[in-house]
């Protein structure tokens, strides 16, 4: 076993998988007060993911209930429906939606109204719902960590010539030197997102919820291997047209929990116009134009991890039209039908008191953003 493990070591760090041919792993140790990306300082990451839960756990506390109070966003208790193990157990193993065929059936077992019944599965569905304040919480957290990361990321970033010239991304590749400020923002977005991973179990869940299982994972594994490859300016670039849209989709949510639906509406289009500038034209026609067509002109042998990194940031790409599409649906709603709702949100019910009477598609306002589902996004 011991064999197997160390040769498939050496071929995973395999030279020529990660480096130009002209290089060897010994020519990237530390020299000369150049410093290089380590593989072994991943490991840090996790622990730093469990920083990130401490983190967010005092913004959801301290900063987001308050901030839910003053907006007018109330911590409403659900109604908790009347123990009946017929009903729990037929809502459990067969379906949360029975028809008025099964109501009618399940009223007889139980020796029930059909009324209650109805009642009953409503209230037993709403329990699975998430509060408008814990939506509220969740939001307030994304928008805090992507807001600060796309401030840290300009300002690491602003004066530094590969920033304007993206042919600067590869001159001196693979001999250039680890800054500072590189190391805490991989950090800081690889943290985030194991810590993203951690909590998809507690977390609201989305109907693009496989979707944004493959959005983390491809966002863990491309920085990660990116800065194995010493690939980090690069890297950078790709982190910070990602975070530039998201901050402004979280505040878009967090005003829609709160019902200011002009506010809402407003950032909502903004994010639109960012999301679609960062994601659909700066990304293909900037990010991959230097990942794909530019490292021809500074290597004549390409290295395996060329076709790796891309198919990497190809997923994302696809990821981002994938979400783009969503984005122009809600915008031709609120242009022409005045209607912004996520079409892929789960439909909710709002019932929390004995008297209420709801439907399936109980009360929505403003932008419907309060599914979150928009990405984030996402690298």
């Amino acid at each position: 076993m011991a064999h197997v493990l160390k040769t498939l070591n050496s071929w995973f760090w395999w030279e020529n998988l990660w480096i130009p041919a002209n290089c060897t792993w010994a020519d990237l140790e530390d020299h000369d007060g150049i410093v290089f990306p380590k593989p072994y300082q991943l490991y840090a990451t996790i622990p730093y993911a469990f920083v990130m839960l401490m983190i967010r756990f005092l913004i959801e506390r301290y900063i987001a209930i308050p901030l839910a109070k003053a907006l007018g966003i109330k911590n409403v208790t659900r109604v908790k429906p009347q123990p009946n193990a017929i009903l729990e157990n037929y809502f459990r193993k067969c379906t949360k939606h029975p028809s008025q065929s099964e109501m009618q059936g399940l009223a007889k077992k139980c020796n029930w109204t059909v009324h209650l019944v109805e009642k009953w599965f409503r209230r037993r569905r709403n329990l699975e719902l998430p509060t408008m304040l814990r939506k509220f919480q969740e939001a307030c957290w994304r928008f805090s960590f992507y807001l600060t990361s796309s401030i840290a990321g300009f300002i690491f970033l602003y004066d530094k010539p590969w920033f304007y010239d993206i042919w600067q991304v590869w001159v001196g590749y693979p001999f250039q030197s680890l800054l500072s400020s590189q190391y805490w923002y991989y950090m800081a977005e690889i943290s985030f997102y194991w810590s993203l991973l951690f909590t998809l179990g507690t977390d609201i869940k989305r109907k693009d919820f496989m979707a944004h299982v493959v959005h983390h994972l491809a966002a863990i594994v491309l920085m990660a291997c990116s800065w194995c490859g010493n690939y980090v300016r690069i890297g950078t670039l790709v982190m910070i047209v990602h975070d530039a849209a998201d901050f402004w989709l979280e505040s878009a949510k967090m005003f829609n929990y709160a019902h200011w639906e002009k506010t809402c509406n407003a950032l909502f289009v903004i994010f639109s116009v960012v999301f679609f500038i960062t994601r659909i034209i700066l990304f293909p026609f900037w990010i991959l134009r230097g990942t794909l067509y530019l490292p021809c002109y500074y290597s004549s042998t390409i290295v395996i991890a060329y076709f790796i990194f891309n198919g990497q940031l190809l997923i994302l790409q696809g990821l981002h039209l994938y979400w783009g599409y969503y984005v122009l649906k809600i915008l031709n709603k609120f242009l022409f039908l005045k209607d912004l709702k996520d079409d892929r949100s789960d439909e909710e019910e709002d019932s929390l008191t004995d008297n209420e009477e709801c439907t399936k598609n109980g009360s929505k306002n403003g932008c419907g953003l309060s599914r979150h589902q928009l990405l984030n996004n996402n690298h």
